[in-house]
């Protein structure tokens, strides 16, 4: 007992004399407990399939999947692992009141050849401030993006240099599907339709099946490419975006192609016309 008692007494003494708190000489940082070791792990697996998960998303997921957490704990966990959602900007597809809506042609119709249907839409691109707008135009029978073009605003402009520049270099297809934004229903964009005599398709209000080939596409260029960098700028961004395109038109296997690039459908479907 004495022994203690002047042990204590020692390491009173020394704390004095260098100035630091007694009771910090007995406190041993705590390290994050296996359980929550593990809940980051779990987090992490799922932020990367799905990034678009935020605080209560995430809580809602892990508690679905056995795991009794709340909102405070999933919050400080996700803000330790620096995981932030992206989150989706203003819509954009915005219809405008005055312009005129086309129907939906393309239901139960067989898409057989190449520039039989194109079809065209915009999304956003995120960066590490701010996003960008990007239109594509596909072929829905190659699953081919014929143009793009990135844009800072949603005028028409882009949208029809991205038209104008598939037509050039491509023909003129049958059928021309896009959904109700204002870009594609202005007088404008369809204007360069009905001077080419193409049919003109919108998809109904709020039916993103109506444009699943495209809404796909979408999907793949997000998860395979723009989520995973941080773009700095419009030109690293149209750059890298570029590089996939490019890629995904002539050298990722296509699983609803049997396993061919878009390109070499493409270009099979219209030696068969030919």
């Amino acid at each position: 007992m004495f022994k203690q008692n002047h042990d204590k007494l020692n390491i009173a003494q020394q704390c004095r004399l260098l100035g630091i708190s007694r009771s910090s000489v007995y406190f041993r940082p705590r390290g994050e407990s296996e359980e929550n070791l593990a809940l980051k792990r779990e987090i992490q697996a799922v932020f990367e399939d799905k990034p678009f998960m935020g605080v209560r998303q995430m809580r809602a997921w892990l508690r679905l999947h056995g795991h009794a957490v709340g909102l405070k704990r999933v919050r400080r966990l996700m803000r330790q692992m620096n995981l932030r959602p992206v989150y989706q900007p203003p819509k954009t597809t915005v219809p405008h009141p005055e312009d005129k809506r086309h129907p939906y042609l393309l239901r139960d119709v067989e898409i057989s050849a190449p520039n039989q249907v194109w079809s065209a839409d915009i999304t956003y691109i995120p960066m590490r401030k701010g996003f960008l707008y990007l239109v594509a135009i596909m072929d829905w029978y190659s699953r081919k993006v014929l143009s793009w073009r990135l844009s800072a605003t949603m005028d028409v402009d882009f949208c029809i240099d991205a038209l104008e520049e598939a037509l050039t270099k491509y023909g003129t297809p049958e059928i021309f599907n896009t959904d109700q934004g204002s870009q594609f229903t202005s007088t404008a964009f369809t204007g360069v339709l009905q001077s080419r005599g193409i049919r003109i398709s919108m998809d109904g209000r709020g039916r993103w099946r109506d444009n699943v080939i495209i809404e796909r596409f979408w999907r793949s260029l997000k998860y395979e490419c723009v989520y995973l960098y941080a773009f700095e700028n419009g030109f690293e961004a149209r750059w890298t975006i570029a590089q996939w395109i490019d890629f995904y038109n002539s050298e990722r296997p296509h699983s609803s192609l049997g396993g061919i690039t878009p390109d070499m459908e493409y270009e099979r479907g219209m030696k068969k016309i030919a």
